[in-house]
C-alpha cells in the first residue's frame, strides 16, 4: 500500500468489506485484508459460561465505554507480535475523534485490565483487537460489548478472524459472498454505541447471552 492512507478511505474499506494491517508494530507497511471466510457473531448467539457468568456477577469491574481509547489500543499492542504499527494506531485515533471507533474498558480500582475496540459504520460493528491483563477481562470485555451492541440495535458483529477463543464464546465463520450480503444491509442501517438510557448491569448481560457448561 504505497498511497497515503486516510480515516475517510479506512471507512470507505470497511464498508466494502475490506480492512488493513500492518506486518508488525515497527514495519511501516500496511495491506489490505479481505479474508475468504470471516469471523461473526450472531448477536443472539454469545455464549457465556456457568463459570464466566458468576465471574461477571460477582467480580469487582467497572466497565466504561470511549473512557480510555487510546489506552485501549496500547493495550492490545502490548504483546510480542501485532499488527499494530504507529500509522495504525492514528488512523483508528482519528477514527475515534470522528465518532466512528469505539473502545470499552474494564476496570478493576484504578487500573485498566482489559479491554476491546472497534469500527461502527451504520449497524456495523467491525472488532479490532482486545487485550486482558487479568483472567476472563477479555471475555467480560466481550460479554458487555455484545450486549451493549444488541440494545443499540446493531445487526452484523464482525471479528475479522475466527480464533478457539472467539468460537469459546459463540463465534462463526461464514463464507466472503454471505458476509458482503450481510455487511450490505448493515451499513445501511442505523445504531447506536451508546443508546439513550442504557445502563447494563451484571444481571442482565448474563440473562441476555447464551449460558453454557
Amino acid at each position: 500500500m504505497t498511497q497515503t492512507l486516510t480515516p475517510e478511505i479506512l471507512l470507505r474499506a470497511y464498508g466494502i468489506g475490506i480492512f488493513p494491517m500492518a506486518e508488525s508494530r515497527d514495519n511501516p507497511e500496511i495491506h489490505w485484508v479481505d479474508p475468504k471466510r470471516r469471523g461473526v457473531f450472531a448477536l443472539d448467539g454469545f455464549h457465556i459460561s456457568r463459570s464466566l457468568a458468576r465471574h461477571i456477577l460477582t467480580a469487582d469491574y467497572r466497565i466504561s465505554v470511549n473512557e480510555a481509547f487510546g489506552a485501549v489500543v496500547e493495550g492490545c499492542a502490548d504483546r510480542p507480535e501485532t499488527w499494530i504499527n504507529a500509522e495504525i494506531t492514528a488512523l483508528y485515533t482519528a477514527l475515534h475523534q470522528m465518532g466512528h471507533a469505539q473502545s470499552l474498558e474494564v476496570w478493576q480500582g484504578d487500573a485498566l485490565i482489559g479491554g476491546v475496540y472497534g469500527v461502527t459504520l451504520g449497524a456495523a460493528f467491525f472488532g479490532e483487537s482486545m487485550f486482558s491483563r487479568q483472567s476472563n477481562a477479555s471475555k467480560t470485555a466481550l460479554a458487555y460489548l455484545s450486549h451493549r451492541l444488541r440494545a443499540g440495535g446493531f445487526t452484523l458483529f464482525d471479528t475479522q478472524f475466527l480464533t478457539p477463543h472467539l468460537a469459546s464464546l459463540g463465534a462463526v465463520e461464514i463464507p466472503r459472498a454471505e458476509y458482503q450480503r450481510r455487511l450490505s444491509q448493515a451499513v445501511r442501517g442505523q445504531a447506536s454505541f451508546t443508546p439513550a438510557g442504557y445502563q447494563p448491569l451484571p444481571p442482565s448481560v448474563v440473562a441476555g447471552s447464551v449460558l453454557g457448561a
